[in-house]
């Protein structure tokens, strides 16, 4: 009893001494190649809020930004496949998974139109994502997929065009699966076409100051999310 006494005795020291608080939180995020140009940001930004990590990069993300590789999560169908196969790792166990995947989804071809990924696939993966996250207990943020300007993108790109028009319907769905499923959502869709389209370094992707603005306005919204989730257990 008196052993028992002493080591809650010292515990109660230790924490008035270090001011001990609960680990942070784990974050992963998975996103497109706007994610990889604001991530450095939001990696600094989240420091003291979460434990953060991402996609990692096998040194050719930024080769080329239009063709997903290392960081760069791609399309839905590519997400859903990585996913799959990183959920059974031992070692991955984030609290909290902040994803966005839909400016590959709407890739078009110039000549056919055909989309990349049709919308009925694109629902059907993300459903598929959200129950594999909740099976394993992770709680998922979704971001929204930034804006395109026809008349500037397809003026710039000639393997591929993108639509406004496409972006909204995949939003929209996005939007009443994460409805369906009370997964919060991140609104940088919105954020970024009110930085203007003056803010685009090239057809879709933003110039180094706005891509700090975006990470700051993320970390905003992840920590409402957290101190919105930490009053709900209490």
């Amino acid at each position: 009893m008196m052993q028992t006494l002493r080591k809650i005795l010292f515990l109660v020291s230790v924490y008035l001494l270090t001011g001990w608080s609960a680990p942070l939180p784990k974050l992963f995020v998975i996103g497109d190649s706007i994610s990889i140009q604001y991530s450095p940001f939001l990696e600094k930004y989240l420091r003291e809020i979460t434990m953060y990590e991402r996609k990692q990069d096998d040194g050719t993300a930024m080769n080329n930004l239009d063709y997903p590789t290392g960081a760069n999560g791609g399309d839905s169908g590519m997400v859903l496949k990585y996913l799959a196969h990183k959920l059974n790792e031992p070692g991955f166990k984030p609290d909290y998974l902040l994803l966005n995947c839909g400016l590959h989804d709407i890739k078009r071809n110039p000549s056919t139109r055909e989309i990349q990924v049709p919308e009925k696939e694109y629902r059907e993966n993300l459903e598929t994502i959200f129950q594999l996250l909740k099976k394993k207990s992770i709680r998922l943020i979704w971001m929204r997929t930034t804006p395109v300007v026809d008349s500037i993108h397809n003026a710039k790109t000639r393997s591929f065009h993108r639509f406004a028009a496409d972006v909204e319907t995949y939003n929209r769905i996005a939007d009443e699966i994460c409805r369906n499923h009370k997964v919060p959502v991140i609104d940088l869709y919105g954020f970024s076409k009110q930085l203007g389209v003056e803010q685009f370094k090239d057809h879709v992707h933003y110039k180094e100051p706005a891509c700090a603005l975006q990470a700051a306005f993320i970390t905003g919204a992840v920590q409402t999310i957290l101190n919105t989730k930490e009053k709900h257990t209490q």
